[in-house]
């Protein structure tokens, strides 16, 4: 009964916890979904909700477009921005912004950090802290294997049939260069361009490109760390009750 409930843990076949919300940390049907939405109570990512904007999401009717320069210049100043803020709280070892248009995911930026306290450390300070007028809305968020969490069409293609409102992230890519500049190290290519076709194709990882010590989880691993995520928030809740009950007597 345990095995099998391990299989199903975080996939469509589980009826009570959400699999978007497992693979992504995003659900399009928010709190009106059927299925749980259980934030952990550790993670190594931070969640920051719909906190990038497009020059081009900016506009207002009649004002003029922005240039495909201007767009990548302002979403490059966004990167350095946040990666230089949240470096101050320890080792990232990827930044991952959402280039699609769907509510839920639009403007959704994933901080991977090579630590979980680094991670709580920079939910406690920029969480309710303003970014260009905007408020700062994160939270800890239980995706760490973004090869699930990614378009696998866009991934293999550059393009996606279910266009900028698809579920699954089609991340905004920054310059070779300015990663480099940024992070120490060749950026890992998600796509590599097809000589001659113009088009994109799914580009293997370099292993050496990879942060030293760096290992992508396996679903095993990371449900595991799901289900032990979930101890502990049980365990914290019943010390909760247990104080409250103490308090009330």
């Amino acid at each position: 009964m345990a095995s099998l409930k391990a299989e199903v843990f975080g996939t469509e076949k589980d009826r009570v916890n959400c699999p978007f919300y497992f693979k992504i940390g995003a659900c399009r049907h928010g709190e009106r979904c059927s299925r749980a939405h259980n934030a952990p109570p550790n993670s190594t990512t931070v969640l920051f909700k719909n906190m990038y904007q497009s020059p081009l999401q900016q506009c207002r009717p009649g004002d003029p477009l922005p240039s495909a320069e201007e767009v990548e210049d302002a979403f490059e100043d966004f990167y350095e921005d946040v990666l230089v803020e949240l470096g101050k709280q320890g080792k990232i070892d990827y930044l991952h912004v959402c280039d699609n248009l769907a509510a839920h995911l639009c403007g959704n930026v994933y901080a991977c950090f090579r630590e979980e306290e680094a991670a709580s450390g920079a939910l406690a300070a920029l969480n309710g802290r303003y970014y260009l007028g905007r408020p700062i809305v994160a939270e800890l968020s239980p995706v760490t294997n973004f090869s699930e969490a990614c378009c696998r069409e866009f991934m293999e293609t550059g393009r996606c049939s279910r266009g900028t409102m698809c579920n699954f992230l089609h991340l905004k890519m920054v310059g070779k260069r300015l990663y480099r500049e940024l992070h120490g190290r060749e950026r890992p290519s998600l796509y590599s361009r097809r000589g001659g076709g113009g088009g994109y194709q799914r580009g293997r990882r370099n292993r050496s490109r990879s942060p030293a010590g760096y290992r992508e989880e396996t679903d095993e691993e990371r449900r595991a760390k799901i289900a032990r995520w979930n101890r502990e928030r049980r365990e914290q809740k019943r010390k909760e009750a247990e104080e409250a009950a103490v308090g009330g007597a």
